[in-house]
């Protein structure tokens, strides 16, 4: 029994997760069902990341691929209009920041300008 309800967390926090992906992948004006299709869903993370799709191959390369992973996050958070410790927050914690980016009010906006406010008067 205790091994039935660890499946089912398990398979309710994945869900969680690929849902939240999802909502990420379609705010930034991608496919959704992008997220299902290994190193596409990389290709497609570069692009809402604003970043040449040619990098894919530098996943390929040991170290470099590191190195790359965390210039998208930090690209991907930009774009989202977050800051450098949200960018931090995807690198250690993806688990928790997708989440926030996906089920959250973060805009895609590519570029990472932020959006214009009404001036307070």
């Amino acid at each position: 029994m205790g091994n039935v309800i660890y499946v089912l967390v398990i398979v309710a926090f994945v869900l969680y997760e690929l849902i939240a992906m999802w909502k990420v992948f379609e705010k930034a004006g991608q496919p959704g069902w992008g997220i299902f299709i290994p190193i596409y869903n990389t290709y497609i993370m570069l692009k809402i990341a604003g970043r040449p799709g040619w990098w894919l191959l530098l996943f390929f390369v040991p170290i470099v691929n590191f190195v790359i992973a965390i210039i998208m996050m930090v690209d991907i958070a930009k774009n989202f209009g977050k800051s450098g410790m949200f960018a931090l927050g995807l690198i250690l914690l993806g688990f928790i920041f997708y989440p926030i980016l996906g089920y959250g009010d973060a805009q895609w906006n590519p570029g990472g300008a932020p959006e214009p406010t009404a001036p307070i008067e």
